[in-house]
C-alpha cells in the first residue's frame, strides 16, 4: 500500500504543476485578450485649434488622453473597439501656457505627441515713419 501511495502522490503534484503553468501563460497580468493597433496624426489649424486624426484596426480600444507636463489629465476620450477611424477637434484656447502631452495608446504600445501652448506677445515697432 505504501508503494502505491508515493507514486501517486508524485503523479498528482505533476499533474498540478503543469496545470498551473499552462494556465498562467493564457493570459498574463492585465494585458487585453485583443490589441487593436493605430496611427496617429496631430494637425495645429490658423485658429489655434488641435485636430487629432486616429486610424485604427478593429478589435481593440484605443484611449487619447490630453495632460500637464505634471501629469494632470485634462481630457479623456476612448475610441471603441468597433471604430476603425475618429476624428475630433480639441479646443485649447482656454488653456494657460505651458507644456501638454497627448497620449495615445492601445494598452501596450503608446504614442506621445507634445504640445506647447504659448502666447504672442505684442511686438511694438522700432520707429515710426511719418509723411508731411
Amino acid at each position: 500500500m505504501k508503494t502505491l501511495i508515493k507514486p501517486l502522490l508524485v503523479a498528482f503534484s505533476l499533474i498540478l504543476i503543469s496545470l498551473t503553468v499552462s494556465l498562467a501563460a493564457g493570459n498574463p497580468g492585465r494585458r487585453p485578450a485583443r490589441i487593436a493597433t493605430f496611427q496617429s496624426g496631430v494637425y495645429i489649424t490658423a485658429e489655434g485649434k488641435v485636430k487629432v486624426a486616429l486610424d485604427k484596426q478593429t478589435g481593440g480600444a484605443v484611449t487619447l488622453r490630453l495632460m500637464t507636463a505634471a501629469g494632470q489629465e485634462l481630457f479623456v476620450q476612448q475610441v471603441g473597439k468597433n471604430q476603425t477611424m475618429t476624428r475630433m477637434q480639441l479646443d485649447v484656447s482656454n488653456l494657460p501656457d505651458g507644456a501638454y502631452q497627448l497620449v495615445v495608446s492601445n494598452g501596450v504600445d503608446t504614442t506621445t505627441h507634445e504640445l506647447t501652448l504659448a502666447t504672442k506677445q505684442p511686438v511694438a515697432s522700432p520707429r515710426r515713419v511719418v509723411l508731411n
